[in-house]
């Protein structure tokens, strides 16, 4: 009797998704421990802001090399050395006592952190049949998303329980944990797995893309950029970080200030919009394989798909913007998040769809485009704020997303990014 195909490639995909989560767990800390850092060393709006860009100043600038060492060296060794590095200076910000120390902290935590995307999508892109990438596509984003979710009220409970520093000594802890977990459960292909049958490795490679692993090249970064959907691509991802960065930086002072919660309050309301988030990238993900699988175009599982998710963000986050009430704002907030979930998972699946052999660096790229989303919200939110209040902020923001609306649609996921040769120069459409 035939032995029974083993699902090993899910349990990593479920530990890429934890290991997305404690990174942004990592990263929201600040954010819900602002007021009191704010209160503690007297820091302004803007300088909290400047705090935030210094991250992603420093993650953006490794998002291309981050694709480039995923591509050529091994992904597997790529995640374990990012998780070790962020980890550490985690644990190093709970020793900060300037704002040139949390300056340059959160810069070093910001270059650990870059490589981790690309690099678990290009370790997983091994692992997974082409079937099934852009549901665990959406499984390591939403890992990134449902962080928040969780990581506001765990920080909000053991600032009141031991203090904001050791919010960052838990966190940084949690995340060498995962170093060891990976180490063990990890391999860099399913041949090389002890938890991986015969029947589980076929499977795989019946249904991958054959992809000249052992030709490890560098992509060919001058063609790519000559490609308008690459830059398409970039700029979908840069839209929709942008609006993710600017709430994870942003929410819980929002809260407090704009919508008047209390501390305890707050830990409970910014919880929603980030579980909407999660969900509907999930869903996104899902759906976005089962439209495929019915036999639909990629253009309309990714880029029908993203837009509609752009627009459902943007009219709701205006509509949030101009609620009346705080039930009503995170109510609209929440399903703002939602309709940007339908939009995450296509906008970051289609690094699979496009990028081909080069999928590290193409989503690699895809992040870079969204963190430079990433180093601007914090700061010219914090600008908008200080100079007109937070609902010009919300509205500009929610104007924003016109761009994603529009970048989405010019993205082709049924046509990869191809080199041709013509009168011996090398060309990417």
């Amino acid at each position: 009797m035939k032995a029974k195909k083993t699902n090993f490639h899910w349990v990593l995909g479920c530990l890429g998704f934890l290991i997305m989560l404690v990174a942004y767990m990592d990263r929201v800390n600040l954010s819900v421990a602002t007021p009191v850092i704010m209160d503690e060393f007297n820091f302004s709006k803007m300088e909290i802001g400047v705090l935030q860009t210094c991250f992603f100043i420093a993650y953006t600038s490794m998002q291309v090399p981050g694709g480039i060492l995923s591509d050529f060296f091994k992904p597997r060794s790529v995640v374990a050395g990012a998780v070790t590095w962020w980890s550490a200076f985690t644990v190093l910000t709970a020793y900060c006592t300037s704002f040139n120390g949390f300056a340059v902290v959160r810069t070093l935590f910001g270059l650990g952190e870059a490589p981790i995307l690309p690099a678990l999508n290009a370790f997983l892109g091994r692992w997974f049949p082409d079937k099934e990438k852009g549901l665990v596509s959406a499984m390591v984003l939403a890992g990134g998303f449902i962080g928040p979710a969780i990581g506001t009220g765990l920080t909000v409970a053991i600032m009141a329980a031991l203090g904001w520093r050791h919010v960052f000594i838990v966190y940084g802890f949690v995340g060498f944990a995962f170093v060891v977990a990976w180490h063990l459960l990890a391999k860099a292909s399913p041949q090389e797995s002890p938890f991986v049958n015969q029947e589980e490795t076929a499977y795989i490679e019946e249904g991958r893309i054959e992809e000249a692993e052992k030709q490890r090249k560098i992509a060919p970064w001058g063609n790519f950029l000559k490609s308008s959907q690459f830059w398409a691509a970039g700029i979908q991802g840069c839209v929709a970080d942008y609006i993710m960065y600017m709430f994870l930086s942003w929410l819980p002072l929002y809260l407090l200030e704009a919508q008047h919660f209390s501390l305890s309050e707050m830990g409970i309301a910014a919880i929603f919009p980030w579980l909407a988030l999660t969900c509907c990238t999930l869903l996104s993900g899902w759906g976005g394989d089962r439209l495929v699988a019915a036999g639909h175009s990629k253009k309309v599982a990714r880029s029908y798909l993203a837009a509609g998710g752009f627009i459902g963000c943007g009219l709701l986050l205006y509509l949030g913007a101009m609620a009346t009430t705080p039930t009503m704002n995170v109510i609209c907030l929440t399903l703002s998040f939602g309709f940007l979930g339908l939009a995450y998972a296509p906008a970051w699946a289609v690094g699979h769809d496009i990028g081909g052999k080069y999928v590290g660096s193409v989503v690699g790229w895809i992040n870079f485009g969204g963190n430079m989303g990433g180093i601007f919200a914090p700061v010219v939110t914090a600008w908008i704020v200080t100079t007109f209040g937070w609902q010009a902020a919300i509205i500009s923001t929610a104007i924003f997303a016109a761009v994603g609306v529009v970048s989405a649609l010019l993205v082709r996921p049924d046509s990869p990014i191809k080199l041709q040769t013509l009168n011996n120069v090398t060309i990417a459409k």
